[in-house]
């Protein structure tokens, strides 16, 4: 049986994991909002007509600030739309998932419904179709306590206090052809700059996100970042990166290893803002806001999903609805360690998306809701990644891929909370044919023992949950880990993520 080593120290620390880095991310978007988080006839829906079986879902998944109202649906969102009498909302074709939006649920219904789940709203403003003006129009209705003529509508409809929104993308996935109001790094820089530069005037302390490329393999990837932050570094707090992943061509091993592409991207990422940083003799940093990752299926929502016609609107379309395997959620756990283990500048992360939309949580109108694979890397980790990010010596075996070259049979990260001195590793094993035996060296973390050790395997690696099997796969214990003279061993099944909690 192949061995890796690991040695954790709480001296050598990475950075700080901020709350913010366990986000998600709701867009309106097929059965996302309507039959997803909100179904009025439903049994389980609250006088809001918000499901309450997906409201403990989302709680138990622990998603801290949730980012709204998209994605590329932010690009033709007129906000006005959203707020007022439901009666006289108007129905608006999205032109992004070719739908009709009915605006039955708006700023208002989203900020109550987030109030129930625990989280913090992330809003993204229109620079596609858009701009300054109606950005400003935003704020001021969202942030002023009242007084002027947006804030004192605010309270007619009904929210006395500001909404209080502090972190602000402005626009979403501008490099992306697909965008509407799709510009240059250059056009795009120029305006987001300008965007900036007022909301700050309006109100100096919300938190500004710069888009930054919607994927590494983008052709403009790395110049895109270069010119906008060269336009917006003063203005800004955060450039975005989204990255989404796929097994293609029955290529597993290189999907196993996806986590290795994100680790790139983000190292990418920070070398380019800091040189913009340096070129301006700026000693303030960037930090990345991962604001999209997950596994995607892109190919079947083009080959399968895709709406086209001009008679074909829909409402609450069945779109972007993957499920989710074991490897799927092992990928998925993969990458929240490579989030983890970039503490120190990836201080921002949203999972996209979190209910029916390529996300953790599944429901059925009028029927059940139920957790998919990937719910369970993404709730114990927010639950049990705690304090600080460590730096980690790792030895292990590796494998070669047709993507990445080169890479470790075992990914890991651990973190360490010395106000409480709770610790927790994470670790996966990419090889599809054998366990691996990981010796974890513990002596630096003093007397500790293992508190909860959790693993996410099973012998058939495309098992899924399904509405007639919801519980197929689920989390285990893994009997495997003992902890003997500093010593921690634990015994990694093929395909695996294991999460274990030590205090």
């Amino acid at each position: 049986m192949p061995s890796a080593h690991l040695t954790i120290d709480p001296h050598f620390v990475t950075g700080r994991i901020q709350r913010r880095l366990f986000g998600g991310f709701v867009e309106h978007l097929g059965r996302h909002v309507y039959d997803g988080i909100y179904e009025p006839g439903h049994e389980a829906a609250d006088a809001e007509g918000f499901r309450r079986d997906v409201i403990d879902l989302v709680r138990e998944l622990g998603v801290s600030t949730i980012r709204y109202p998209g994605g590329n649906f932010v690009s033709g969102f007129r906000w006005e739309d959203s707020v007022g009498p439901r009666e006289q909302r108007p129905r608006r074709l999205d032109l992004a998932w070719h739908s009709t939006e009915t605006n039955e649920v708006g700023l208002h219904e989203f900020a109550s419904w987030l109030d129930k789940v625990g989280s913090d709203l992330m809003m993204a403003v229109n620079l596609g179709t858009r701009g300054t003006l109606e950005a400003l129009d935003l704020l001021e209705y969202a942030n002023i306590r009242g007084g002027t003529a947006l804030s004192e509508r605010r309270r007619e409809n009904g929210r006395d206090e500001p909404f209080g929104v502090e972190m602000w993308c402005l626009g979403n996935e501008m490099d992306g052809p697909w965008q509407l109001g799709h510009r240059s790094a250059d056009d795009y820089g120029k305006v987001a700059s300008q965007a900036a530069k007022a909301m700050r005037q309006m109100d100096p302390d919300v938190t500004l996100v710069v888009c930054g490329s919607s994927s590494r393999h983008m052709p403009t990837f790395g110049e895109w970042e270069r010119v906008v932050l060269g336009h917006t570094y003063d203005d800004v707090d955060y450039i975005s990166c989204h990255a989404y992943y796929e097994e293609k061509d029955g290529d597993l091993d290189s999907f196993l290893a996806s986590a290795v592409d994100m680790d790139r991207f983000i190292e990418s990422v920070v070398a380019t803002a800091d040189h913009v940083g340096a070129v301006r003799g700026s000693t303030k940093k960037i930090d990345l806001s991962f604001d999209e990752w997950n596994v995607w299926y892109l190919d079947r929502f083009r080959d399968v999903d895709k709406i086209s016609g001009i008679d074909n609107w829909p409402i609450a379309p069945r779109l972007l609805e993957n499920v989710y395997s074991v490897v799927d959620a092992v990928v998925f756990g993969n990458l929240l360690i490579s989030l983890i283990k970039h503490a120190d500048r990836v201080t921002s992360a949203s999972l996209a998306q979190l209910v029916n939309v390529i996300a953790p949580i599944m429901t059925e109108p009028g029927g059940p809701a139920w957790r998919q694979t990937t719910f369970y890397p993404f709730s114990i980790t927010s639950r049990l990644a705690q304090g600080d990010a460590l730096e980690l010596k790792l030895d292990a075996p590796s494998y070669r891929t047709a993507l990445y070259g080169e890479v470790p049979l075992v990914d890991a990260v651990a973190t360490h909370e010395s106000e409480t001195g709770r610790s927790a590793v994470f670790l996966v094993n990419r090889s599809t044919t054998e366990a691996i035996t990981v010796t974890v060296d513990i002596a630096g973390l003093g007397d500790v023992g293992v508190c909860e050790a959790r693993t996410l395997s099973d012998d058939d690696v495309y098992a899924v949950n399904t509405l007639a099997d919801p519980e197929r796969v689920t989390v285990r214990d893994n009997d495997t880990v003992a902890l003997e003279g500093g010593l921690l061993t634990v015994t990694l099944p093929p395909v695996s993520w294991s999460a274990i909690a030590l205090g």
